[in-house]
């Protein structure tokens, strides 16, 4: 609408209201030729100049003076002093109130607020008035106290009765359509409490009719319907029926109706204001605050159940909506999508948390888009979110997840220049509501997830559709419990295996890697890593293993002080969690301090992937124990997505040759390449090369041919205890 035709309508929608106001005070409320017991345009005029600004003040004389000119309300030798009181009234009462305008409507505060502001509008009203009345000699000053003591208490009447009812309107009309229902009353007692106000009405006329005595007394009666509603209801129920309860009680005492004699004398007058005035504000306090403890119940619920960076319903909440669902009688196919972020905490590290807060804003939104009707989305925290897609068969729910994916990897957020985005891996998990249980489908949603994530993130993976221990929801905290069992109980065993030089210029010495093994409970064959690997890594035990295998191994290598002699490198496997571990260095640092073994004799091997999460880190790691004498390998090159720019950029001692290409070197001309150019290129940079997995004697043949350095492998040796393999070491030596 345009502006100047909006503020039109306004002037006019508010001259019109400020003359009905005049007419009911003059011909309703007051007796003829008498001061009116009640004033509602001054709450009007209040309200009007606190809504919309000070610049519209003189609008409210401009009211004053038409309904002077159809009413004659006042004498014209009084009118202009009128005009100027009301109007430097007005303008001061709204200055207070406008003064501080980020307190909300509806609160305790801002009621009060308004209620002084009021205040203050009278006194500078009645003050200029009484002033040029007594200044004019128009009545004796006995006369003029006394007429503008009522003219003060019937002004502040009318703002104690009328201001918070049009605010409250004006915020409503403001909010409707984005707040939420502030009461917990239903349709039916909101019916019944319309019934009840009514009712109260015509009940205390009957009775003020029936009775003079204590005709005030049943103003009771709507007192307490309104009451009723300052409980259960919003504010401004409460400020409408306070504004009906005193302009019927006000016009029964003006003209003396329902058992009201006039009131004539200054006490009466006085006395019923005084008592109107509270009737009119304690029932809106009462209501502000019980609407001020309801939005902090209702902020507090929010806290609880709401995420607070996404908005999202946070976990106990999903969990809450998800049970619900499940009880819904419409037998309809469900599914859960797990999401779990890729490399956030990279972007974390890298950009900073806010830029990870933001982006994971930005992913929260964009998943919101892709909800439909039924669908319930939630925040777990951090980098993972939850959906259940309702009415999805397994096929829909792939290709919703699938789109959850784009909506993810379409997501970003800038900073300046640089724009920032993510992908994610999904578990998704199809059920029937009947069949399962919501624990069972988030684990099954979490474990699928941790294999999308396995396989290299940005994919959905589908349970029942995954192989091996992930299929079990259960089995990584079941492997979990058995880690923390075996590291507190010296349940880890450590089994080597040789690495034999392929050349006779190579360095003479034991070389061999120290191979991991956990003892089974009940006496079986001992696990191997990739049984308990996966969950050690998901819970964050690795670096735990890490420290233990470091432990175990230069336990074992001081109490073989002959074997020790001989050993050339024993290679010890790291995970890429210990990259990361900021106390991992000097946990080593600390063993090797006190052992007699020597430190330039420890090869630690790392593998390509883990390396290049973090390459300025994993450079920061080898250069830190590499100052303590130890070197590294560079373990499965070739599988990952490491170039060889930053194989230059990696200070390592080997390069292990990833089994796969070691393997198929004899039916594959491809394979013989990759290791013969791994091979050519490791010699470049000096640095020698171990071909594991190497199990035949052909193919150990042919790795010497091609110039590999090392070979590891069944054709070589088979892996043994190391207290074993240690002995025989010794008995070498000795025998020697």
């Amino acid at each position: 609408m345009n502006p100047l035709l909006r503020d039109a309508l306004r002037a006019l929608g508010f001259m019109a209201a400020y003359f009905g106001c005049v007419v009911y005070a003059v011909n309703v409320v007051a007796a003829p030729g008498a001061v009116p017991l009640y004033w509602p345009a001054s709450g009007l005029a209040l309200a009007m100049v606190i809504l919309w600004g000070l610049r519209w003040t003189p609008l409210v004389p401009l009211a004053m003076l038409l309904s002077h000119s159809l009413l004659a309300s006042e004498p014209d030798d009084f009118l202009a002093y009128s005009l100027v009181a009301v109007a430097a009234g007005v303008m001061a009462g709204a200055w207070f109130v406008r003064r501080d305008m980020t307190i909300r409507p509806g609160t305790v505060r801002y009621g009060f607020q308004v209620l002084i502001g009021g205040v203050v509008m009278v006194l500078v009203s009645n003050l200029i008035g009484g002033l040029a009345m007594w200044r004019g000699d128009m009545l004796p000053l006995p006369d003029v106290a006394a007429m503008q003591l009522r003219w003060m208490l019937a002004n502040l009447l009318g703002v104690a009765s009328v201001s918070p009812a049009v605010l409250l309107a004006a915020d409503w009309w403001r909010q409707r359509g984005r707040r939420r229902p502030e009461h917990p009353a239903g349709l039916g007692e909101s019916l019944l409490w319309n019934v009840s106000l009514v009712g109260s009405f015509l009940l205390m006329a009957w009775g003020m009719s029936l009775s003079h005595d204590f005709a005030l007394g049943l103003s009771s009666l709507p007192l307490a319907v309104t009451l009723w509603g300052a409980l259960r209801f919003t504010p401004l129920r409460t400020a409408i029926s306070v504004l009906l309860t005193v302009a019927l009680i006000a016009g029964f005492a003006g003209l003396g109706l329902a058992g009201f004699h006039p009131a004539q004398r200054l006490l009466d007058v006085a006395i019923l204001l005084v008592y109107l005035c509270l009737l009119a504000i304690l029932p809106i306090v009462l209501a502000m605050t019980v609407n001020e403890h309801r939005a902090v119940a209702r902020s507090l619920l929010r806290r609880a159940s709401t995420d607070a960076l996404s908005g999202l319903p946070n976990r106990s909440t999903f969990e809450m909506q998800v049970r619900q669902a499940l009880r819904d009688p419409a037998n309809v196919p469900l599914a859960l999508a797990y999401l779990d972020l890729d490399n956030l905490k990279l972007i974390n590290d890298t950009a900073s948390h806010h830029v990870g807060d933001e982006l994971i804003k930005s992913v929260a939104n964009a998943l919101r888009a892709q909800m439909r009707s039924g669908d319930i989305l939630g925040h777990l925290g951090g980098d993972e979110f939850v959906v259940l897609f309702h009415n999805a068969t397994p096929t829909i729910a792939r290709e919703r997840a699938q789109a959850l994916l784009h909506a993810v990897e379409n997501s970003r957020y800038r900073v300046g220049e640089e724009q920032y985005g993510t992908t994610a891996s999904v578990g998704l998990v199809p059920f029937q509501p009947e069949q399962v249980e919501f624990a069972e489908v988030l684990s099954q949603a979490d474990a699928a997830c941790f294999h999308a994530k396995e396989l290299g993130g940005d994919r959905v993976s589908m349970a029942g559709g995954i192989s091996g221990s992930a299929s079990d929801p259960t089995s990584g905290m079941r492997w979990t419990i058995r880690i923390r069992e075996a590291l507190q109980n010296q349940g880890f065993m450590l089994f080597a295996q040789s690495i034999l030089p392929l050349h006779p210029s190579m360095e003479t010495g034991a070389h061999f890697e120290l191979l991991l093994r956990m003892r089974d409970s009940r006496g079986g064959t001992p696990h191997l890593p990739d049984r308990f690997i996966p969950a050690a890594e998901r819970f964050q035990l690795a670096v735990k293993i890490d420290r233990e295998v470091v432990r175990l191994a230069l336990d074992r290598l001081e109490e073989f002080p002959h074997a020790g002699t001989a050993i050339a490198m024993c290679a010890i496997n790291l995970s890429a969690a210990a990259m990361m571990d900021e106390g991992f260095v000097g946990f080593v640092a600390e063993r090797l301090h006190r052992s007699s073994f020597p430190a330039d004799r420890l090869c630690f091997e790392i593998t390509e992937t883990s390396a290049m999460r973090d390459p300025a880190r994993a450079q920061r790691v080898i250069d830190d124990l590499r100052s303590l004498g130890c070197r590294f390998a560079l373990d499965d090159f070739g599988t990952g997505f490491c170039s060889f720019g930053h194989l230059r950029a990696l200070d390592v001692d080997f390069i292990k040759i990833d089994g796969s290409f070691v393997r198929d070197m004899e039916t594959s001309p491809l394979a013989a390449e990759v290791v013969s150019s791994i091979a050519r290129i490791a010699h470049l940079l000096h640095k020698r090369t171990i071909a594991e997995h190497t199990e035949t004697e052909s193919v150990r043949a042919a790795l010497s041919a091609l110039g590999v350095d090392y070979a590891q492998g069944f054709a070589i040796d088979r892996p043994q205890p190391l207290d074993a393999y240690l002995d025989r070491i010794a008995g070498h030596v000795l025998a020697g």
